[in-house]
């Protein structure tokens, strides 16, 4: 079976350092929570806002190990008072999870795109 894991975090700054470490820490999250590997990812699409532009987000995808995967990046729509700094991804994983008890991932400021599905602590980073 093929389930999404939609995620975002945010970044204090761009730069490329801030942008692989946060990308890795939201995938890492996202499949840790869903309990599947870097074997079952079968793609991630990325979007980042306008204000990221130092290295694209599928390089964290790389430096976390995540060669066979199609990776996709693109820019977020800008929509006047969008979150600032913030790389959202959709994950396509081969797992045995019902699309509705996947663990959605919402870290850093991006905790407030979606409360309803935060843990305590995610808004900090």
């Amino acid at each position: 079976m093929i389930s999404s894991i939609r995620g975002a975090i945010t970044l204090s700054h761009d730069s490329k350092d801030q942008v692989i470490d946060r990308t890795k820490l939201l995938l890492e999250t996202m499949l840790e929570r869903n309990g599947v590997s870097n074997q079952d990812v079968i793609s991630v699409f990325f979007t980042a806002t306008s204000d990221i532009n130092s290295v694209a987000p599928a390089a964290g995808a790389r430096a976390l190990g995540l060669m066979a995967p199609g990776l996709l990046c693109a820019q977020e729509m800008e929509v006047p008072g969008s979150l600032p700094l913030c790389i959202r991804c959709f994950v396509h994983v081969g797992t045995n999870t019902p699309q509705g008890d996947i663990e959605h991932v919402f870290l850093g400021e991006a905790a407030t795109l979606r409360p309803d599905q935060v843990r305590p602590g995610d808004g900090e980073l």
